[in-house]
């Protein structure tokens, strides 16, 4: 990697202020979904350096929670200027590890510094009630206080918005983070954690370590100091974790799998609905849990928006997310290729019809042409849970009320989006849609500004917006009696 700043590439785990390399477990190497090759390593943390990080992180928290939240604010309001400042290496870095195009990346990096700034204005609103008492002598108030030590468990699908969505919120509210990223894509919390610390994080305030999951897991859901956790992760893992916290009753956030749906009514715009059939499904290389699984459009336009669709898909270019000019960039692993193929040749042995893509762009290569699949039907596993690759699997339908029983046919409710050109449909079917988040003519609804999360088995609990740090704080109802009057 040809850097500006090459310190930003960080090959350590950083635990109380310090980086981190000497650990008596082997090291995990990285791979460049690309090229295969292996870009670097990060240390295995052993249990008793997590056990360390707690013990810091939670020394830590005694003066980090009095800091002023305007003293939160400037910090972080700095750290969001350093990761916009470096945000050509950092996309560099995010590429390289995870794969995803470089215009893709850079968006990301910007987000990641949007996330850091938009929490550090709500680090100075974090308010407190004033509630009328029931009793003259009596004065009630309500004060919102930082839930404690966190664990944080990121996925390697957006390796540097989510770290700052999540660990910016925490900060902002007083709390203290254990970090562990995805092991496939460390170096991006990495290079942030760099900057954080170049922007004044005290220590102990933010732990990163770097290694395989489960010995990290364990030990920080086993501790009684960490008092909430955040994860990003498949359904199954998510259930996993909400019972090992239980033995403590944590606080938690999830944000698990899901299976958006993508529906065209008979009167939309069709060149407006297929390109944002296009972002919902084809961006990050369809590897994000916001992206559309099941695309149901109505049978008088169906084939159009089909063909439509057919001819833009065949354009995409698909290639390492570092060349120029790139759209699609490589699934994240073997294991994900396999399984694209396994759902593809499931589906078309059961009658759907491969009408784009459908194969890898090599037969050794992790580079999946981007797919359209038609005849498709609503049990096939390719409309089962997130699919995770560039595959649209498209669905005619009749009627609106038999669509919207489609679309929440599903164990999960993440996200929808939707397209219409009639205002009171708008409405019903915004309504009816049993998910989080919807799009209404548009598919590029992700942002700082709004609460983004899931209801079902998508997960638990909101990101961004204020209620993003409200997931940090704990409410304390104060009675103040007896007063004289």
């Amino acid at each position: 990697m040809e850097l500006q700043c090459p310190s930003l590439f960080e090959q350590s785990a950083y635990i109380a202020g310090a980086w981190v390399d000497e650990t008596t477990l082997p090291r995990v190497p990285v791979i460049n979904p690309s090229t295969r090759a292996v870009i670097g390593s990060v240390p295995q943390v052993t249990e008793e350096q997590v056990a360390h990080a707690v013990e810091c992180a939670q020394a830590a928290l005694q003066d980090w929670r009095n800091w002023s939240s305007r003293e939160r604010a400037s910090v972080l309001r700095e750290w969001g200027r350093l990761v916009e400042h470096h945000r050509d290496d950092l996309a560099i870095i995010l590429c390289s590890e995870q794969g995803k195009p470089l215009h893709e990346a850079r968006a990301e990096i910007t987000q990641a510094a949007n996330y850091l700034d938009w929490f550090a204005e709500e680090a100075r609103r974090i308010y407190g009630d004033n509630i009328p008492a029931p009793r003259r002598n009596q004065r009630i108030r309500v004060l919102h206080q930082p839930v404690g030590v966190c664990g944080a468990f990121t996925s390697w699908t957006f390796p540097a918005s989510m770290v700052a969505r999540r660990v910016g919120a925490a900060l902002a509210a007083g709390c203290t983070v254990i970090l562990h990223p995805d092991p496939r894509t460390p170096f991006s919390a990495l290079a942030l954690c760099a900057l954080g610390e170049n922007a004044g994080l005290p220590r102990g305030v933010l732990s990163v370590l770097t290694g395989a999951a489960g010995p990290i897991r364990s030990t920080l859901l086993a501790h009684p100091d960490v008092r909430k956790v955040s994860f990003t992760g498949p359904i199954e893992a998510g259930k996993q974790l909400m019972s090992q916290c239980a033995s403590t009753v944590k606080k938690m956030s999830l944000e698990l799998g899901a299976n958006c749906p993508f529906i065209v009514f008979s009167d939309a715009d069709i060149d407006l609905a297929v390109k944002g059939a296009l972002d919902a499904r084809f961006r990050h290389t369809g590897q994000a849990a916001m992206c559309a699984n099941r695309f149901f459009v109505h049978e008088d336009v169906y084939e159009t928006f089909v063909a439509r669709l057919v001819s833009k898909v065949a354009l995409l270019k698909v290639g390492d997310g570092l060349d120029e000019g790139v759209q699609i960039g490589p699934l994240i692993s073997e294991e994900a290729v396999a399984r694209i193929e396994a759902l593809i040749g499931e589906a078309v042995s059961m009658g759907a019809t491969v009408a784009a893509g459908g194969v890898r762009v090599r037969p050794d290569s992790g580079f999946f042409r981007p797919t359209v699949l038609t005849d498709v039907k609503p049990d096939m596993r390719v409309c089962g849970d997130e699919v995770l690759g560039p595959v649209a699997s498209v669905l005619p339908f009749r009627d609106e009320d038999d669509v919207i029983t489609l679309a929440n046919d599903t164990r999960t409710g993440l996200a929808a989006y939707f397209y219409t050109a009639d205002i009171s449909r708008a409405f019903r079917v915004m309504e009816a849609l049993e998910c989080g988040v919807v799009g209404v003519n548009d598919s590029l609804v992700f942002n700082e500004v709004a609460p983004f999360g899931g209801i079902k088995e998508s997960g638990m609990g909101r990101e961004g917006a204020s209620s993003g740090i409200e997931e940090y704080l704990e409410a304390k109802y104060v009675c103040f009696g007896n007063l004289e009057r």
